[in-house]
């Protein structure tokens, strides 16, 4: 599946390997992702799109702010994918 803005993908290669992004922006063969810690939203890694896989899309608060380009904070970017974390653990 095609990674858009607002997606959370994670990280196949790197010493980043195994985290969670959120898509900050999209290019046609690169991805530039952001989890407010490691990669802070003001400076996003940009990343080859092969080099992710696309987990999912979501509906949090950062992720909307995201799709309709309004200013998302770090700590707001870190709130979501912990909930995500948290709603995927419990779901297995």
């Amino acid at each position: 599946m095609e990674s858009k803005i607002s997606d959370i993908v994670m990280s196949l290669t790197g010493r980043d390997r195994e985290r969670l992004f959120f898509v900050v922006h999209a290019e046609p063969d690169y991805l530039y992702l952001a989890d407010g810690r490691l990669r802070r939203i003001e400076k996003p890694k940009k990343k080859k799109r092969k080099h992710t896989l696309f987990i999912g899309e979501s509906n949090t608060r950062a992720a909307l702010r995201l799709r309709n380009g309004e200013k998302v904070s770090n700590s707001e970017m870190r709130r979501s994918l912990e909930e995500h974390i948290k709603a995927a653990g419990e779901a297995d």
